[in-house]
């Protein structure tokens, strides 16, 4: 029987799977990679605001406490936003009539609250608590990054599961002593040096304060419920 197939077909059979394979990992690393970017994490977008609130002011610029806007971070699962209330405890003499301040005066006046648009926003199978964090040693910029330098407010982290997983595999690494967690620029060897230790040192005895068992957590429970 005559051969059918010229023998240059084996090789180009090979050269078919060989580029296919690589087609295909290609075509994954590029998905990979669009999974991670800011067009599906939205990290570094800046929201639209009914009020142009400026973080770096209120922060850096005026010394005010991350609790005073966000009441319920120690005790709730979330953060809370401020109410107009107290917005006009200051603005009611400060800056009362400017314009960009007017979204203000009218909530205050017709009763009714400000409807900010969520920056940091969670899937709705994952489980996040504030106040576990809080009360574990979690800074506020660990997560949020540099508030104190955001003249309109963005989304420093991918908020994706393994940058969730980076922290819960070593939280030694990203816990702090609780007069330091609202602490916009603090310093974990510049602690240790003022408490006469070592950062690893100082990072075991935070693990024992706040009974910590880095084992636990990554079990899926902890954050799917």
């Amino acid at each position: 029987m005559a051969q059918i197939f010229h023998p240059r077909m084996n090789t180009l059979a090979k050269a078919s799977i060989i580029g296919g394979v690589l087609f295909a990992a290609a075509l994954g690393a590029l998905g990979a990679v669009v999974d991670r970017s800011p067009y599906m994490t939205n990290q570094g977008v800046i929201r639209n605001q009914p009020i142009p609130f400026s973080h770096a002011h209120h922060v850096k610029g005026l010394g005010i406490d991350c609790r005073y806007c966000h009441t319920s971070v120690e005790h709730s699962g979330s953060a809370g936003f401020p109410s107009t209330k107290t917005c006009m405890t200051c603005h009611s003499q400060v800056y009362r009539d400017s314009d960009m301040l007017k979204p203000v005066r009218d909530s205050w006046e017709q009763n009714k609250p400000i409807v900010w648009n969520r920056v940091h926003n969670l899937a709705d199978y994952v489980y996040f608590d504030h106040s576990i964090h809080v009360a574990k040693g979690v800074g506020c910029n660990t997560c949020h990054g540099p508030v104190d330098e955001m003249r309109l407010m963005w989304q420093h982290s991918t908020l994706q599961m393994d940058w969730c997983l980076s922290c819960h595999r070593k939280p030694e690494e990203f816990i702090r002593p609780k007069d330091e967690i609202y602490n916009m620029h603090y310093d974990p060897k510049a602690e240790a040096a003022s408490r006469g230790t070592t950062v690893p040192e100082m990072q075991a005895d935070l693990l024992k304060q706040y009974h910590i068992r880095a084992g636990q957590l990554t079990n899926c429970s902890i954050c799917h419920r």
